[in-house]
């Protein structure tokens, strides 16, 4: 599949959907400031990490693919799936990028906050394109 970005698809979501997404994003917002609360900010942290709107995104990713199909008269469940999958193998590449990005941060703050952005977000970029190399070569 070749990653490609169709402003089209904007019209294909309904205001529900996008309901949903900001739902689950500001409840998962929530949990990490629970979880800070109780066991810290560095902790709180990690989970504030969790791509918030990722479930809605998947859910609304197979939903949206299994409907294409079906209406031009194809068994659609399956496709469905593989799209929220693949969907899925994004958002883990993404999060080893966003790791390479909190371990440079971590390195760097104290010593050059622009630098450590910079190297940072230079970071994220190269883990993130590897990964998804990578794995078009598996």
């Amino acid at each position: 599949m070749i990653v490609q970005f169709k402003p089209s698809a904007l019209r294909q979501t309904r205001w529900y959907e996008y309901l949903v997404r900001f739902l689950l994003g500001g409840a998962m917002t929530v949990v990490a400031g629970l979880i800070a609360a109780r066991f810290g900010p560095v902790i709180g942290g990690l989970f504030l990490a969790f791509p918030a709107i990722f479930p809605a995104s998947a859910t609304l990713i197979e939903k949206h693919v299994r409907e294409r199909k079906e209406k031009a008269g194809l068994p659609g469940a399956r496709r469905g799936k593989e799209a929220a999958a693949l969907d899925a193998a994004g958002a883990t590449l993404g999060s080893f990028g966003l790791a390479a990005f909190g371990l440079v941060i971590w390195l760097m703050i104290v010593r050059s906050p622009v630098w450590a952005l910079v190297f940072a977000a230079a970071s994220w970029l190269a883990v993130a394109v590897l990964g998804w190399r990578v794995r078009r070569w598996l």
